[in-house]
């Protein structure tokens, strides 16, 4: 079983403020670093320090080559990492004193992926291989429809969120990871027992893994329903927060853990992420989540 993570591959520009811009004002930063990132990568990062056997595709532009580095540093297989004649994504965070970010982004040659491209990518991969999905590239409705029709198994993060990802194949994904924004964009409630109600009444069969912040998150299926809180640590940087959880649900989940199993260690692996600066470089590795989860106990969890 293999693990592709078709995603945006981003240079971070980050900037530590003392509060966000705000509207016609001129503001000075005090730090500027540069770091790799972008949802796709930082969730391939995750994948493999997590333990899990990861594919990245997605393209890149001429100055890009520090993010395919960074990749095959954390053990991630680049083989379907394709430069193009594009500048590569880029995105300008702002990062608060109580590690609170917003952030701007570029596109550029994560928009590059045609069906074409994919259609290549897609020959290296089987029925039971898993397929991790987000918003941040161009073509995700042929991905999802050609990854479908081979059998793979389809995770999905809708962020950023758009109404395009409800005619994007939404029905044909098997495993929906999103935060309590994104829920209410999707659904129009802000409880998150009516978000998960309203995602079971359109699509049924999703299994739905639903973040809350410091509320902790809830994973929801037919079958199942669990929680689970958050660890209480202080945070520098929560970038790259909703990623490290991502990679480490799915890590889990994909060799065989319990769904209470997969959220406990992908909750752990998010609290040290945002003790972290940066975002690829906060993501923690198994070692440390083992250890974190002996030496912690996590705050009560949410009701179901």
């Amino acid at each position: 079983m293999k693990i592709l993570n078709f995603g945006s591959l981003n240079l971070d520009y980050v900037y530590s403020v003392d509060h966000f811009v705000a509207e016609g004002e001129t503001l000075a930063s005090s730090v500027r670093n540069t770091f790799c990132g972008g949802k796709g990568l930082n969730q391939s990062v995750a994948l493999a320090r997590a333990g899990a056997r990861v594919y990245h595709a997605g393209c890149i532009g001429p100055e890009g080559g520090m993010l395919s580095d960074m990749l095959l540093c954390a053990g991630v297989n680049v083989k379907h990492v394709k430069e193009v004649d594009t500048p590569t994504g880029h995105a300008i965070i702002q990062v608060d004193p109580k590690g609170r970010n917003c952030i701007l982004l570029f596109g550029g040659a994560n928009q590059c992926n045609d069906p074409a491209y994919i259609d290549e990518v897609l020959t290296d991969f089987d029925a039971g291989d898993w397929l991790v999905l987000q918003n941040e590239i161009s073509s995700l409705s042929h991905l999802i429809a050609s990854a479908k029709q081979k059998g793979m198994i389809v995770v999905l993060n809708p962020s950023p969120f758009d109404k395009s990802l409800i005619d994007a194949g939404l029905g044909s994904v098997d495993y929906l990871l999103l935060n309590e924004t994104e829920g209410k964009q999707l659904t129009g409630y802000e409880a998150p027992a009516d978000i998960l109600k309203a995602i079971r009444a359109s699509f049924p069969t999703l299994k739905v893994v639903l973040t809350l912040g410091k509320d902790g998150c809830i994973y929801d299926d037919t079958q199942t329903c669990v929680s689970h809180g958050i660890y209480d640590v202080k945070a520098v940087d929560t970038t790259a927060a909703g990623d490290t959880f991502t990679g480490f649900f799915i890590s889990a989940i994909s060799q065989g853990a319990s769904p209470a199993d997969a959220i406990r260690r992908a909750s752990a692996a998010s609290a040290i992420a945002v003790s972290r600066p940066g975002a690829a470089p906060s993501v923690p590795t198994s070692d440390e989540v083992d250890a974190f989860l002996a030496a912690n106990t996590p705050c009560p969890a949410p009701t179901v």
